[in-house]
């Protein structure tokens, strides 16, 4: 997890302002006699005061600033809190390893699992190891590997999304990479095990659809999932990537405005202020969530967990082009 400076957003400027006051105060009295007490509390009811009238009403594009904040928890965090004795797995047996794709085993309330997930990075040297959490052919195919063991095993799926899309490089193109996402979507749909997916921070394109063609989909409150990034949807329908904040409001990322599509299942709520103000409080959320759904999905047999995953995704299809059409 990150320990860096904090990252202060556009809107949290009066935030961190009253934050700053209180630091301030308290080094002040700290070289005297003074009693601060009074003084205190009123910051810090100052303090909660803004930071709820700062996230009270956020637009899509604050929401995908938040859902990118380099101090949210990231896959390996929940992982750390959620899995015991995980056991990390690796390699495609194809042609390498993937380090961006996370993945392995471990017991989750007690349950064999099998885990995967999109791993960023906090700060340089961890984001050039995770490849920014864009991954390559060889991690879906890892993610393939994966699925297929815990369906032999008869092992639950829980997925961590968090990526900005499928590393576009020209090595990845020539490994294939469109066929490994159209592969791991497709194993997704085959396996006969619960399949859970948490869209923790960005869902971004087919990299991220690639792991969460799921029976259950949940989002965090303010991570975002859509087929493209905000700046490249304003490169090609405006020729700008300035036009960043239209084109999120007209992708409808946002996990509320997935919720009334029918793409998602349950919106997880972060503490005010978001995931990385307190990440202990939304990785306990998460996990009540997804422990919650798989007991739901373990009363269904292989065959009724394969069919209901299939339903999901063709009524999904169905319920957006019947809104489409009403628009």
């Amino acid at each position: 997890m990150s320990n860096n400076a904090p990252v202060v957003l556009d809107f949290e400027k009066k935030i961190m302002e009253i934050e700053d006051r209180i630091k301030t105060v308290t080094a002040l009295a700290k070289d005297s006699d003074v009693n601060i007490d009074k003084e205190l509390n009123r910051l810090q009811l100052k303090l909660e005061k803004q930071i709820k009238l700062s996230y009270a009403n956020l637009t899509p594009w604050q929401k995908v600033q938040i859902a990118r904040h380099p101090n949210r928890p990231q896959c390996l965090d929940y992982i750390k809190y959620m899995i015991e004795d995980f056991v990390e797995l690796s390699g495609d047996r194809a042609f390498a390893d993937d380090p961006t794709m996370i993945g392995g085993i471990g017991f989750y309330h007690g349950i064999a699992v099998v885990v995967i997930g999109q791993e960023k990075g906090f700060d340089l040297e961890t984001r050039v190891k995770y490849n920014f959490g864009m991954a390559k052919p060889e991690g879906y195919r890892k993610a393939q590997r994966l699925m297929n063991m815990a369906d032999k095993f008869n092992m639950p799926v829980i997925c961590f999304v968090d990526t900005d899309g499928a590393y576009p490089g020209v090595e990845s193109e020539a490994r294939g990479q469109a066929e490994a996402i159209a592969s791991s979507i497709q194993k997704c749909l085959q396996i006969s095990v619960p399949l859970i997916s948490v869209v923790i921070g960005m869902g971004g394109s087919g990299g991220a659809i690639a792991i969460a063609a799921a029976n259950r989909i949940l989002m965090l409150e303010n991570s975002i999932y859509s087929v493209i990034s905000p700046e490249g949807c304003a490169s090609i329908l405006w020729r700008s990537a300035d036009k960043a904040k239209e084109a999120a409001e007209a992708l409808k990322l946002t996990a509320q405005d997935l919720m009334g599509f029918g793409v998602i299942d349950e919106i997880i709520s972060e503490p005010v202020g978001g995931a990385h103000r307190d990440s202990v409080a939304v990785m306990e959320k998460t996990d009540e969530a997804v422990f919650r759904h798989l007991q739901e999905l373990s009363g269904l047999s292989r065959e009724e967990l394969k069919k209901q995953r299939f339903e999901k995704i063709y009524e999904m299809g169905r319920h957006i082009k019947t809104d489409t059409a009403k628009g």
